[in-house]
């Protein structure tokens, strides 16, 4: 039978009480030992606190700055009563209930703790336990089943019979090192299939008994990931970090790091993620206004030019590039991306995975333009067809890069405004590696610094300090006015001398015109 009881914490509302302590087991499946190519001799345990718990339907967040949040779908063991040296052939007379559990880690962590998984495990709302208790009594211990889902799709399915170590035996090894007490939740390990989720997803897990009577089941253990909005502090303690090591546990192994996570995130081959950031208030601070967007919409680049140059700024057009669309104006804000050159040890180290590229393009907001360093060096693409799409998708104003660009037809019907050195059909690997995003960079021979202001017509793309570009964007247009007149008096028949520009009889007319009109 199913049972639910009631506690008065709502995150404890799957269990009879809140846990004294929450017993996990490291790796117990044959199908997740295969998976990571090491099998254990004995199980071993880390503990997790009993301030991880969450009830079914809650949100757990992925930690601000960090990219390895993954799910493990589990079944949970409950203690029904005290169990101190007992047998394998009496443990399960010791548990009461069985439920499912998402035992969530943050691999970004898990290096820092060097195996007890403190902060990787620990964290707030990373036990979901629930919705329902099956009645251990009710069910063998070696013919139970555990499922988990990522968005509706199937993820992991495996019983008790792949276990490499059977739940009494657990349970049994368990009471030789301490009591197990009433209420005591033991997660007993994870089968293949665990892989890493990020904000959007719902992962959903159940555990049932598909072969006793009546198929007694948890229902379905449900959890939406949010993006965090709260970053660690340096000066408190270490900070998260990955690497292909971490990567590849995180996603299940090294090709799956490679190939799923560049189909989920985006890497200029396939596929997508349903993951949007959420602004700071900084980067919604930074925002365009809509006034000063439909100044910078009629206002030319070259005008723009000419503004900062009498205010003495000169090297602010990105050199090289040519626009995909021509015909359509760019204007956003910076995002910044840096490639470094391709060494063969470096890009064994960041080009793989969930690497700074994916994460430029997955982070981009509405109304910026992500701007690449590529050094000048066109001998291979710095982005594709499925980047620029996912830019496009994510509202993205544009793309800038001093680099090539693969795909480009695909590029171009995608219809993102898309600056480059040109085509190139080789990988991104040949020439860059991706190494990192939002910091002040080089891109066609000018300075770029996030949330600068980036403008692109037919003759090319200007930088605007964020502090002048309002000045500088009315001074322009103005100009643009007074352009447009002398251009009027020139196709009248006048001369240029004196007129362009107006020497003061001219200033005077023009001046005039001005005040009547």
């Amino acid at each position: 039978m199913t049972q639910q009881t009631d506690a008065a914490d709502p995150r404890f509302s799957a269990l009879p009480a809140r846990p004294g302590k929450i017993i996990a087991v490291h790796l117990s499946y044959a199908s997740r030992a295969d998976q990571r190519g090491r099998r254990p001799a004995d199980p071993s345990y880390f503990l997790k606190p009993s301030s991880s718990v969450a009830a079914s339907g809650a949100t757990v967040e992925r930690p601000h700055g960090t990219e390895l949040l993954a799910f493990e779908a589990e079944i949970a063991l409950v203690v029904g009563r005290p169990a101190r040296r007992v047998t394998v052939d009496g443990a399960w007379d010791h548990v009461a209930w069985v439920t499912a559990a998402n035992d969530l880690g943050l691999y970004d962590l898990r290096a820092n703790d060097k195996g007890s998984n403190v902060r990787s495990k620990g964290g707030d709302g990373f036990t979901p336990l629930g919705p329902g208790l099956i009645d251990a009594r009710a069910v063998d211990p070696d013919e139970l089943r555990v499922r988990a889902w990522v968005n509706g799709e199937p993820a992991q399915d495996d019983t008790t019979a792949g276990l490499i170590f059977a739940l009494p035996q657990i349970v049994a090894d368990l009471s030789q090192h301490f009591t197990l007490e009433e209420g005591d939740v033991i997660l007993t390990g994870t089968p293949a299939g665990s892989t890493v989720i990020v904000p959007g997803d719902v992962v959903e897990i159940e555990v049932d008994a598909p072969t006793a009577p009546g198929a007694p089941t948890s229902g379905r253990l449900r959890t939406t990931v949010v993006e965090g909005q709260v970053p660690f502090d340096p000066a408190l303690g270490s900070l998260p970090a990955v690497d292909d090591t971490q990567r590849a546990e995180a996603w299940g192994s090294a090709e799956a790091a490679a190939a799923v996570g560049g189909s989920r995130h985006g890497d200029g081959s396939d596929g997508d993620v349903s993951t949007r950031s959420s602004r700071s208030p900084e980067e919604t601070a930074r925002a365009l206004s809509p006034e000063l967007r439909a100044v910078l919409d009629v206002t030319p680049v070259a005008a723009l030019s000419a503004q900062l140059r009498k205010r003495g700024l000169d090297n602010v057009t990105i050199d090289g590039v040519r626009p995909t669309h021509p015909e359509m104006k760019l204007i956003g804000v910076a995002r910044t991306l840096r490639f470094v050159p391709n060494r063969e040890d470096l890009f064994a180290a960041h080009g793989g995975g969930y690497n700074a590229q994916k994460r430029a393009f997955d982070a981009v907001e509405e109304g910026e333009v992500i701007v690449i360093e590529a050094r000048g060096e066109s001998g291979s693409g710095t982005l594709g067809d499925i980047l620029a799409l996912r830019a496009r998708t994510r509202g993205a104003a544009g793309i800038v890069t001093d680099g090539g660009v693969r795909d480009m037809d695909a590029v171009a019907a995608i219809g993102l405004p898309v600056y480059s050195r040109g085509a190139h059909p080789a990988v991104l690997g040949r020439k860059h590696v991706p190494w990192d995003v939002d910091l002040t960079i080089a891109c066609g021979g000018t300075t770029v610094q996030p949330g600068d202001v980036i403008v692109g017509d037919a003759d090319g793309v200007i930088v605007l300090p964020r502090a002048m570009a309002e000045d500088v964007a009315r001074a322009a247009l103005a100009q643009e006015e007074e352009d447009a007149w002398i251009a009027e008096q020139v196709a009248a028949g006048h001369p240029v001398d004196g007129l362009f520009p107006m020497n003061a009889a001219w200033r005077a007319i023009y001046d005039a015109r001005e005040s009547t009109s």
